[in-house]
């Protein structure tokens, strides 16, 4: 199957070289029999590129319309995709590769066959021009940092954190992640000697890059979930840390990293850091632990907690005398 693609593939390349060829030319440049040449010019014509044939003295086989192009390997549904994304103005969150997108369609389109150019424009989409988001990185910039995971290589920049304050930073890049239209960099920070992840658009690399390392195994789940953890404490409007009075193993089942944090203190109690919109949020999740706790931080969160408690009592003597 394999052999057969790249022989299509350099039918292709040959039939663009001239403007027409005979099959035994063909055959020889290929080294296959002409009834082989005519079996492949009907695979590429089922793969809806146009390839004309005249028969007779003279008579051979040329490109039609729509062809001046070697294909992209990809079926219908995935061009169709691809095309859609170009035409949808995805690149919000790129900088410096609007040209390029244009011109990226114009040739995908070129070498679409006619059904698949019907489909794509009956997916009609207008797409209101806003301009790159605050968060946009510039594309030389993404394939910098991009580069330097795929080859293993220490990477020293410049950080901007959310307050505008910088610092100079080592460390040996693993993966890039998309969440949102923002750009994440999740790599082992030489001086915290822990995991990190990085905002790109507020990195300056700097050159030449570091040597290379041997890649550590990712934090659990994985790049994006720990970035999506990371996203998920970030955005917390508050926080809490309480000490629980049960068993680090009974309660560990019902913490999930997205929202909380869980230590074991000793062989009966455990501290959870809680993130939430609220500290009345915060109680209410509290209550789903079923167990006795003390509220270490912060002060409030008490105030809450026995807002919480006046509440379920009410509402359990109203029931009971319904």
């Amino acid at each position: 199957m394999r052999e057969t693609s790249a022989r299509l593939l350099r039918l292709l390349s040959l039939l663009q070289m001239r403007r027409e060829w005979s099959g035994s030319e063909l055959a020889e440049r290929l080294q296959i029999t002409t009834r082989t040449v005519r079996r492949d010019v009907e695979k590429l014509r089922d793969l809806g590129y146009p390839v004309d044939a005249n028969v007779g003295v003279g008579g051979g086989y040329r490109l039609g319309a729509g062809a001046e192009m070697p294909p992209l390997l990809l079926d219908d549904d995935e061009v169709v995709a691809v095309a859609l994304a170009l035409r949808s103005g995805t690149a919000d969150a790129v900088t410096g590769i609007g040209d390029a997108e244009t011109r990226a369609l114009a040739k995908l389109r070129q070498v679409m066959p006619s059904r698949l150019q019907h489909r794509l424009e009956a997916l009609n989409v207008e797409v209101v021009d806003n301009g790159p988001v605050a968060s946009a990185v510039d594309a030389e910039l993404l394939a910098a940092v991009t580069t330097v995971c795929h080859n293993h290589e220490r990477l020293r920049f410049d950080y901007r954190t959310h307050d505008g304050t910088s610092s100079r930073r080592e460390v040996e890049p693993h993966r890039v992640v998309r969440a949102g239209l923002r750009w994440y960099l999740v790599a082992w920070d030489l001086s915290r000697d822990d995991w990190r992840s990085f905002r790109v658009d507020r990195m300056e690399p700097k050159i030449p890059t570091g040597p290379r390392f041997a890649p550590r195994e990712l934090p659990p789940g994985g790049a994006a979930e720990f970035v999506s953890r990371g996203i998920a404490r970030g955005t917390a409007a508050v926080t809490a840390k309480v000490l629980l009075h049960a068993p680090f193993e009974s309660v560990a089942p019902m913490v999930e990293d997205r929202w909380g944090s869980l230590e074991q203190v000793d062989a009966g109690t455990c501290a959870i850091v809680l993130g939430g919109r609220s500290l009345d949020s915060i109680a209410e999740w509290l209550v789903a632990f079923d167990v006795d706790f003390t509220v270490l931080e912060p002060s409030g969160l008490r105030d809450a907690c026995r807002t919480q408690s006046e509440r379920f009592r009410f509402l359990a003597d109203r029931y009971s005398r319904a």
